[in-house]
């Protein structure tokens, strides 16, 4: 292994931290912006547009989310390993940019294969863009800089900024003036980012941090095809096969193992199955120590899956109940209401941090399964909420704004229980030689998130034509569902602050 031999002196600091960071915040910021403004309109865009002559149109809708989120997450673990051994982060990024800003704007055309097209070049592109954006980040610091966390809280900020403006701008543009304009703000966001990005290259912010990881390997020919063009070729043939998929959404079968399963339910099934089946074989070769660390590695990732599968049922479901049983008049759209989690967590993120660290003064900060545990309780409690409030429905089966605000409110603060430390956790629990696949494995539990997320939404789906469906009917549908995930969310914290003593004692001194 090779000493690092970067030159970490030669950056301009602003307020302490590399320049560059300022660069990746805006970036980042506006990558966001487009996604979270993209993902606010789709379900509604899918129910009202795409699906709209469909008696199964929620069910549909469900299944192509699902199943685009699961791509959309999983792409990462490929463009990733693309871009360390091929294109580089400088050169992933761009791509990635290019193909979701196109993507966006195809959205804005009102055509069903024109929509399975840009959902598939927005899988693509996040694929290269999302894994290498905050993988740059971590190049700007030298190793065990004490700055490198306070670097990524301003840029996970930025994360946050960018998913709560979005769906205000992008859900008031759609609202008033048509869904084209909404998905065509997305995609000017997109740019945005990109020439934020290219003004830091060529101010020479970076150095020559993201390059390729050699000269030659840009130049190296396949099939008589430059690995640089080839490349960029690929992905964006790989776009139509991708939309394929998503078009496939009718289930393969009505019996059997595989009923009411689509061909991507299928083939993350046995994703998952292999990935099972080489954990238990790593888990046979490794020593006592590595196998057990593993094992908590593996228990926190499965905890963490459960809980993105409630959550992400905000840009489904729950803008779907908002849509047809919340009363939103005079407030916000039915999209703009995406921007509550990310309001959530600007509001409380400094807060919570400061209470762990006043927390550890006084020894009293939970161990990281305690935390899982807790956030899964605050995501049941959420969802209980969401339950109850069918008893304050008006005359129109509209219930109050307020119970949609604290249910929100309460799935920030689990959010911010367990997503800033299971990262870090991976990380200290991984051994050396399966780093990079347990990385890999984390990332995929957000794809298989998704596999949950189009299982409820299915459950919870409306049978109907009719683009006007509120009422008792669709609210009896709602909080009989939701009542259930809250007890799914909170039987799972309970599991899981009941094990938590074994699991701590497993992680040794791993906070």
């Amino acid at each position: 292994m090779t000493a690092d031999t970067t030159d970490y002196s030669d950056q301009k600091q602003i307020m302490g931290h590399p320049q560059g960071l300022f660069y990746l915040f805006f970036a980042e910021l506006w990558e966001r912006f487009s996604f979270y403004g993209m993902r606010a309109l789709l379900t509604l865009y899918m129910v009202d547009v795409i699906f709209a002559a469909l008696a199964e149109r929620d069910y549909a809708t469900a299944a192509v989310y699902a199943s685009y989120g699961s791509l959309v997450y999983a792409s990462t673990v490929i463009g990733g390993k693309i871009s360390d051994q091929i294109l580089g982060m400088r050169n992933s990024i761009f791509l990635g940019g290019i193909l979701m800003a196109i993507g966006h704007f195809v959205l804005a055309i009102e055509n069903n294969m024109a929509f399975f097209l840009a959902l598939s070049l927005i899988i693509v592109g996040n694929g290269f863009f999302k894994p290498n954006i905050s993988t740059f980040v971590g190049t700007l610091y030298e190793k065990g800089d004490p700055k490198k966390d306070s670097g990524f809280t301003i840029f996970y900020m930025g994360i946050n900024i960018g998913g709560w403006i979005a769906p205000l701008l992008c859900g008031w543009l759609a609202y008033e003036y048509g869904w084209h304009y909404g998905f065509g703000l997305a995609g000017i966001g997109m740019l945005t980012g990109l020439i934020v990005f290219w003004r830091g290259i060529k101010k020479n912010v970076f150095g020559n941090r993201g390059l390729p990881p050699n000269e030659k390997v840009m130049d190296k020919k396949v099939l008589g095809v430059k690995q640089g063009v080839l490349i960029p070729v690929l992905a964006v043939l790989s776009a139509p096969l991708i939309a394929l998929l998503l078009a496939s959404y009718k289930s393969i079968a009505t019996e059997g193992l595989f009923a009411g399963q689509n061909i991507v339910n299928v083939i993350f099934t046995g994703i998952g199955v292999a990935v099972l089946a080489y954990l238990a074989y790593e888990m046979y070769k490794a020593t006592l120590d590595e196998r057990k660390k593993l094992f908590a590695a593996v228990l926190l990732t499965f905890f963490m899956t459960i809980f993105w599968g409630f959550h992400e049922l905000s840009g489904s479901v729950i803008t779907l109940f908002a849509a047809r049983n919340i009363d939103l008049d005079g407030i916000m759209s039915a999209a703009q209401t995406n921007s509550l989690n990310s309001m959530f967590i600007i509001i409380l993120a400094i807060p919570i941090s400061l209470m762990w660290t006043w927390l550890s003064k006084k020894n009293l900060n939970p161990r990281t399964p305690y935390k899982f545990g807790l956030g899964l309780l605050f995501a049941g409690i959420s969802f209980y909420v969401l339950a109850m409030s069918g008893a304050s429905a008006d005359e129109n089966g509209l219930v109050p704004f307020a119970y949609l605000l604290l249910m929100y409110l309460l799935l920030s603060i689990g959010e911010l229980f367990m997503s800033p430390v299971g990262l870090s956790k991976m990380t200290d629990l991984s051994p050396l030689r399966l780093m990079a696949f347990i990385m890999g494995v984390w990332f995929l539990s957000s794809a298989f998130a998704f596999q949950i997320v189009g299982f409820i939404g299915k459950q919870l789906a409306i049978e109907s034509t009719d683009k006007n469906i509120g009422g008792f009917d669709t609210l009896a549908v709602y909080t009989g569902g939701f009542d259930l995930i809250a007890k799914y969310a909170i039987g799972a914290g309970v599991i899981v602050l009941v094990v938590s003593p074994i699991i701590k004692k497993i992680m040794g001194k791993i906070h």
